[in-house]
């Protein structure tokens, strides 16, 4: 197949077939959550094997754009995502009046949230978090490990870790943080929150990951480490954080330092 002014197409005929299904589905003719056509349907259109339709839907199952229920056909991918806002979700006007973070910048963009409580104890500080506190590794730390929800499906793998006296006698501690969450219950213990610091890096799933956030195969993650601070520059939190690289957008927006 020759393009226009003559140069001929060399990609693989799997990839040309993978690369227009996939132009459609980013240019909305196909919407999420619409059946594709049958496979014998694809061959005819691109005159071309099955074996062929089947490596090009490998590939954008693979990209995770389709889905591909036993029995029933292919699918375009429904991807509920919701854009980290940077600066502005961390707003105090957001969780000083009740609303939990990961709730409101959801609800903020018409998706609904949700959170599984994993596991709540006393555990020693990974190097990564005894670091940001300042502390030796292994030092006895309070976490609070969650998996977060938007639209049902799960987005997040979040662990928070606090200092043990920074924690004692917060509800912090228990099951249920209370209104305005973590953050809230910090600046009522008298820790009056100045600035956060985020550190992201993006890399391949592990397998357990991939199972607890719902991976389609080839779908990395972001790795985001969270120190927050108070205004006596002491970290009171720190959160780690492994998010489903396909549900999320980041969006900053700071001024420029001198």
């Amino acid at each position: 197949m020759s393009a226009a002014g003559g140069f001929t197409d060399a990609r693989p005929l799997q990839v040309r077939i993978a690369d227009d299904i996939r132009m459609k589905i980013e240019t909305g003719r196909l919407a999420p959550g619409e059946q594709l056509s049958t496979l014998d349907q694809i061959a005819n259109e691109y005159g071309t094997s099955l074996a062929a339709v089947r490596k090009a839907l490998d590939l954008l199952r693979q990209q995770g754009l389709v889905v591909t229920v036993q029995g029933k056909g292919s699918y375009v991918r429904e991807r509920p995502s919701t854009r980290r806002r940077g600066i502005d979700r961390y707003s105090r006007s957001t969780w000083a009046q009740g609303k939990a973070l990961h709730t409101a910048e959801a609800e903020s963009q018409g998706r609904s949230a949700g959170q599984q409580l994993r596991e709540l104890a006393e555990v020693p500080a990974p190097a990564v978090v005894a670091d940001q506190f300042g502390i030796p590794e292994g030092t006895p730390v309070w976490v609070r490990r969650r998996t977060t929800f938007i639209d049902n499906r799960p987005n997040q793998l979040a662990d928070s870790y606090y200092e043990l006296d920074v924690v004692r006698g917060t509800r912090i501690q228990e099951e249920n943080t209370g209104p305005g969450g973590g953050f809230a219950r910090l600046e009522e213990a008298g820790h009056r929150l100045d600035r956060i610091r985020e550190e992201l890096a993006v890399r391949m799933p592990t397998g357990p990951e991939s199972v607890a956030l719902r991976l389609p195969a080839g779908t990395p993650v972001v790795d985001l480490v969270r120190t927050t601070y108070d205004v006596k520059g002491r970290a009171v939190e720190v959160m780690l954080a492994t998010l489903a690289g396909d549900m999320v957008g980041f969006a900053y927006e700071f001024p420029i330092p001198d």
